[in-house]
């Protein structure tokens, strides 16, 4: 068992490490934070250098890289900043579901324009009445000669107003029992007749991240925009789920490494009584409980994504993993604020601003009590 990194991926966490350097500003995430808006020319020089994506195919514009690879990206990302990494790590969002189930047509159209930084992409799940719950969906897509016919709402949907595409889970036969072996995946297009956007509103976190309400009336699209087998999309969506959630702890990890250095910075030169606050007993104890957990966070999530590049499909371990990281990413950036102190709430330390971002990992991707749902399903079995 090796758990020391090869070269490729010492030369991509370097490669990340040395553009956060020199492209992440603070001043600039304070602006863009206010404003709401998406860091788009960062976003644009880091597909440019080619760290989106890095898991596709190379004839898509990719790396032929695997999962372990991509979340080394997303974690050096959120370490750099909490909210402008996290905004580009997940510009790429849900398009594995392409990558992994898409025609040739479609990966050679919107794989190579999400890693060139063309477009983002979307995934387009969650619903307001269903919630984490996508066993059964409202929004329906109904045949109609060579089209689908698309009709419903989706909700918190990631790069929502600003992606080019959207990969919907729709009901495509309503009789289907039970319901979710009636889901189909269907790709629709930004641009389409019937397709409107708007945002969800403020957001305590992530605020350079478009979260929007997508709604779909009779938006017509070809029926080859099928994306995988019809009656399927529920199991497809399943086994996005699994690599997602993996980016999701990525990006909590770093937040927590991102939080927990500038704590440890500050208290190294921060005097009181007379000596450096670092020297307390009390403040060793808590940078090591911080350090410790953000090294089994690290030690899970990467076993997850090595898992995952292994062809193996364990949801226990993948939402273990994001239950896990999400929790530290919360605890860690905490402590950050508590170790600044009256700082640690100041906008200017930025800890505050990791805490905040912190807390949505927690959240989607399905929240930790539907994490812990599924490894207990694991453990247990089905029960007679």
């Amino acid at each position: 068992m090796d758990f020391e990194l090869n070269k490729t991926q010492k030369d991509i966490q370097k490669a990340v490490r040395d553009f956060v350097k020199g492209e992440f500003d603070k001043e600039l995430a304070y602006e863009l934070e206010k404003k709401h808006e998406f860091p788009r020319k960062i976003w644009k020089k880091a597909c440019d250098l080619g760290l989106i994506g890095v898991h596709y195919p190379e004839e898509y514009s990719g790396q032929s890289l695997g999962s372990l690879e991509d979340i080394l990206v997303v974690e050096e990302l959120c370490r750099g900043d909490s909210t402008i990494g996290s905004a580009i790590a997940l510009s790429s969002f849900a398009s594995e579901i392409i990558m992994h189930y898409g025609t040739d047509e479609q990966k050679k159209k919107y794989l190579p324009a999400v890693a060139e930084g063309e477009m983002l992409s979307a995934g387009a799940f969650t619903e307001p009445d269903h919630g984490s719950d996508i066993t059964y969906m409202n929004t329906t897509a109904v045949k109609d000669g060579d089209e689908w016919v698309v009709n419903g709402g989706k909700t918190f949907i990631t790069n929502g107003g600003l992606a080019g595409f959207y990969n919907v889970l729709c009901q495509t036969d309503p009789d289907a029992k039970p319901g979710y072996r009636g889901q189909s995946l269907i790709l629709v297009e930004a641009d389409r007749e019937g397709l409107s956007t708007s945002d969800v509103g403020d957001k305590m976190g992530i605020r350079m991240m478009a979260t929007a309400e997508v709604t779909f009336k009779d938006v017509r699209v070809p029926l080859k925009n099928l994306i995988g087998e019809e009656g399927k999309g529920f199991y497809h969506v399943l086994h996005f789920f699994d690599e997602s959630r993996i980016q999701i702890a990525a990006q909590a990890l770093g937040t927590a490494q991102g939080a927990y250095d500038r704590a440890l910075a500050y208290v190294k030169q921060r005097e009181q009584f007379g000596k450096k606050i670092a020297q307390f007993q009390v403040t060793q104890h808590k940078l090591a409980d911080m350090a410790t957990k953000i090294e089994l966070a690290r030690l899970i999530t990467y076993k997850a994504a090595w898992n995952f590049d292994q062809g193996r499909i364990d949801p226990k371990l993948t939402s273990m993993a994001k239950m896990y990281a999400a929790r530290t990413a919360v605890e860690v950036a905490d402590e950050a604020i508590q170790l600044l102190g009256g700082y640690g709430y100041m906008t200017e330390y930025e800890v505050e601003r990791f805490y905040r971002d912190a807390k949505i990992t927690e959240i989607y991707e399905g929240t930790k009590e539907i994490q812990k749902n599924t490894i207990a399903s694991a453990l247990i079995g089905k029960l007679k």
